[in-house]
């Protein structure tokens, strides 16, 4: 039987590969928001989102679909929600949202392709007030608005996915500062775009 550190261990060093972008990526979101809005408790789920890279027109990314999810309660959803995905084979993590296993905690799930193993959607469900995880909205509107800065984080991220090909930790944390430094961009813009409004 697998421990939680060896499933960790093997989730890190799968490959990371960026491909071009794929205009069948937001018809895969919509499929997959679909099918967990039909098979969830509704009480518990409000917000749906596409992030990431793949909600980016145009912008190359790992083949995986990023799905934020807010729920009602994070407690009830390790109760309630994990059993019904990990029934249907999606990978299940409690993971802390920063670094090391510390709170604040999210639920993270892995739907895999059945028939080559490969990931095709990362699903985060967290509460309402999980700042960090809805900037990411953000920082998906901002890239779509500035299509310079979207080739720049493309660069980033070939480059990244070059030197760390077997380290998911390693390239994520080297997009970190790139994501933070943009995310305090888009803020002050939309701030502004609001007050102008």
């Amino acid at each position: 039987m697998e421990t939680l550190a060896q499933r960790i261990e093997r989730l890190v060093r799968e490959e990371v590969a960026i491909v071009p972008y794929d205009p069948a990526w937001p018809g895969s979101f919509s499929k997959e928001k679909e099918h967990l809005l039909s098979c969830l408790p509704g009480e518990l789920i409000r917000r749906v989102e596409h992030f990431g890279s793949t909600a980016v027109p145009g912008l190359a990314a790992k083949p995986i679909v990023d799905i934020l999810v807010e729920v009602t309660d994070l407690d009830e959803t390790k109760v309630r929600i994990a059993p019904i995905l990990e029934a249907q084979a999606y990978e299940y993590l409690w993971r802390p949202t920063h670094g090391d296993d510390v709170p604040p905690f999210y639920a993270w799930f892995i739907k895999r392709d059945p028939d080559t193993g490969a990931r095709t959607h990362h699903i985060h469900m967290v509460e309402r007030d999980f700042i960090g995880h809805w900037d990411r909205l953000l920082f998906r509107d901002y890239l779509i608005e500035q299509p310079r800065l979207a080739k720049e984080y493309e660069a980033l991220k070939f480059r990244l996915a070059a030197a760390s090909p077997h380290d998911r930790v390693a390239y994520t944390r080297g997009k970190s500062e790139f994501i933070e430094k943009v995310t305090e961009q888009a803020k002050q813009y939309y701030r502004s775009d609001q007050a102008t409004g």
